[in-house]
C-alpha cells in the first residue's frame, strides 16, 4: 500500500485513509467487457462497488447474481451481491457515494475514422453533476494522450471544483484479454497515473489494493501512450504476418508452417499469425486514434496507417480465396454458392463481436448473392451493432452431419475449441481455414484450403 507522507493535504490523507482501511467505495461505470471484471475484482478485494450502466435490463440481470461475461462467472458474481460488495444502478445520484470512480466506457471511432469521445464526455458530465470534494476519478477507456487532461479535467473542473485540490483525477489503461486463461483482471500488471502526485500516490494505493502488480508512469499522457503502443505493436506484426500471407500464398508456401518454424528461434523473434481480419474493441481501432492526435503535431502516422490498410483488407482476400476455391474445386461461382460461416466472434472462446471480421465477411458474401448463414456455440444471436445493424436478429445454425453437408463450403473464421472439427472435416465439402485450425489439429486433405 502507498504510504501518504506527512507534506501531503488532509484530504488527499482522508481519502487514502477510506482505501487502506477499505471503506472506499467504488463506482465503475460501464458493465462490459472491461467494467464488470474490475467491479467484480474491487468487490471481492474487499470494497463496496456500485456498477452504472445505463441499461435497465443488465442492471436487474446484474442484481439478480447473473453474468453476461465469460470472465466473471455467475456464481462469482451472485457471492459478492450476497455479500453486498457489488450492485448494480441506472441512477447517476449515487456517484455522490463514491470514493472511487472509474470510467469504463466505449471510445469507438467515427465513420470517417476519428475518435469517437462522445460516451467518455457524457460519462464526465454525469459525473460532474455529482461531484464532490475527496473523489477520485480514474479514467480506463481507451484514448489519445492527453483525454484525461484536455477532455475529462475541463468537464469537471466547470463545477468549479480543481482537480489536485478538491478531487482527484487519473488515468488507468484497461488491458482485459477476453477468453484468456493465463491472466486474469487482477494478475495484468496496472499502470496507472494521476494528475499530479498526490492523485497518483491515491490511484497507486487503491489498484494496489486490487492488483497483485501496479506501474505508476509520470503523467496521464504517458499512461495513455502506453496502451496506444501497446495496441498499435500488436497491430503492426499482424498486418506484417498477414501481408506475409499473401505473398507466401503466390509462392505456394504455407505461412503457418514459415511462422512456426521461425518460433522455434529463441530470440529475436515473437510469432504472430494470420486471419481474417482484426477484431475486438483494442486493435482495430486504437491506432487511428494516435493517428488523429498526430495531426495537431503536423506529424503523419504512415507506419500505423499502412497496416491498417492491410489488415481491413483482409476480408475480402478471404473471400477472394473463397472464390477460387469454390471455382476450382466444386465448378462453383461464389454467387451461386450456399456458405456456412463458422465463428462470429472476433476471437476464439469469447463470444465478443465487437469489430468482428466475420461481420464483415458476411456482408461482404451476401452483397455477392451468396446465400450465407453462421455458427457459432458463444453467439446464439447476432447482437445490434453500429456498423452492421441488418444483421441484428440472425441465429446460429446447428452444427450436425446433415446441416454441413447442406452448405457448398465451410469458411472457417473463429477456431473456437468447442467446436467439432472432425465433423466438419468429415461432411464438408470445402473448407476454406482462415486461422489453420484444421492443421493444428492434424487434418490434411485436398478439401481444405487456407486463406
Amino acid at each position: 500500500m502507498n504510504q501518504i507522507d506527512s507534506g501531503t493535504t488532509s484530504l488527499q490523507g482522508m481519502v487514502a485513509q477510506k482505501i487502506e482501511t477499505q471503506q472506499a467505495i467504488g463506482g465503475i461505470i460501464g458493465l462490459g467487457y472491461v467494467g464488470l471484471p474490475l467491479a467484480a475484482a474491487i468487490g471481492r478485494a474487499g470494497f463496496k462497488t456500485i456498477g452504472f450502466d445505463i441499461d435497465p435490463a443488465k442492471v436487474e440481470r446484474l442484481n439478480a447474481g447473473s453474468s453476461y461475461i465469460e470472465a466473471v462467472p455467475s456464481e462469482r458474481l451472485s457471492e459478492l451481491v450476497a455479500q453486498e460488495k457489488f450492485r448494480a444502478t441506472c441512477d447517476a445520484s449515487e456517484l455522490a457515494k463514491c470514493d472511487v470512480i472509474i470510467i469504463c466506457v466505449p471510445t469507438p471511432l467515427s465513420k470517417q475514422r476519428e475518435p469517437d469521445l462522445s460516451y467518455v464526455e457524457a460519462t464526465a458530465r454525469m459525473i460532474a453533476e455529482h461531484l464532490r470534494e475527496g473523489q477520485l476519478i480514474v479514467l480506463e477507456s481507451t484514448t489519445y494522450p492527453g483525454t484525461t487532461e484536455e477532455v475529462v479535467k475541463p468537464i469537471l473542473e466547470a463545477t468549479g471544483l480543481r482537480s489536485g485540490r478538491d478531487f482527484f483525477l487519473a488515468f488507468s489503461p484497461e488491458r482485459e484479454d477476453p477468453g484468456n486463461a493465463s491472466f486474469v483482471t487482477t494478475t495484468i500488471p496496472k499502470v496507472v497515473a494521476g494528475e499530479g502526485p498526490a492523485a497518483s500516490a491515491l490511484a497507486e494505493a487503491f489498484y494496489s489494493a486490487v492488483i497483485e502488480r501496479v506501474v505508476v508512469v509520470s503523467s496521464p499522457a504517458t499512461a495513455e501512450a502506453v496502451k496506444i503502443t501497446e495496441n498499435i505493436f500488436r497491430a503492426v506484426n499482424i498486418a506484417l504476418v498477414n501481408e506475409l500471407k499473401v505473398i507466401y500464398d503466390a509462392m505456394g508456401i504455407d505461412v503457418w508452417e514459415v511462422v512456426d518454424a521461425a518460433a522455434s528461434k529463441p530470440f529475436g523473434y515473437m510469432p504472430f499469425y494470420p486471419g481474417p481480419g482484426l477484431g475486438g474493441h483494442c486493435i482495430p481501432i486504437d491506432p487511428f486514434y494516435l493517428t488523429w492526435k498526430s495531426r495537431e503535431y503536423g506529424l503523419t502516422t504512415r507506419f500505423i496507417e499502412l497496416a491498417g490498410e492491410i489488415n481491413v483488407a483482409m476480408p475480402r482476400y478471404v473471400i477472394s480465396g473463397l472464390e477460387r476455391a469454390l471455382d476450382q474445386q466444386l465448378s462453383k461461382s461464389l454467387g451461386s454458392a450456399k456458405v456456412l460461416l463458422v465463428g462470429l466472434a472476433y476471437k476464439k472462446n469469447v463470444s465478443d463481436i465487437r469489430e468482428s471480421p466475420s461481420l464483415v465477411l458476411l456482408e461482404l458474401l451476401e452483397k455477392r448473392g451468396t446465400h450465407t448463414d453462421y455458427h457459432d456455440p458463444y453467439v446464439a444471436e447476432v447482437p445490434r451493432t453500429r456498423e452492421h445493424a441488418e444483421l441484428a436478429g440472425r441465429r446460429s445454425v446447428e452444427l450436425t452431419p446433415e446441416v454441413i453437408r447442406s452448405y457448398d463450403a465451410i469458411l472457417l473464421a473463429t477456431d473456437h475449441d468447442n467446436i467439432d472439427y472432425g465433423t466438419l472435416h468429415e461432411n464438408a465439402r470445402l473448407i476454406v481455414d482462415t486461422r489453420n485450425a484444421f492443421g493444428k489439429r492434424g487434418y490434411r486433405s485436398e478439401k481444405i484450403v487456407k486463406a
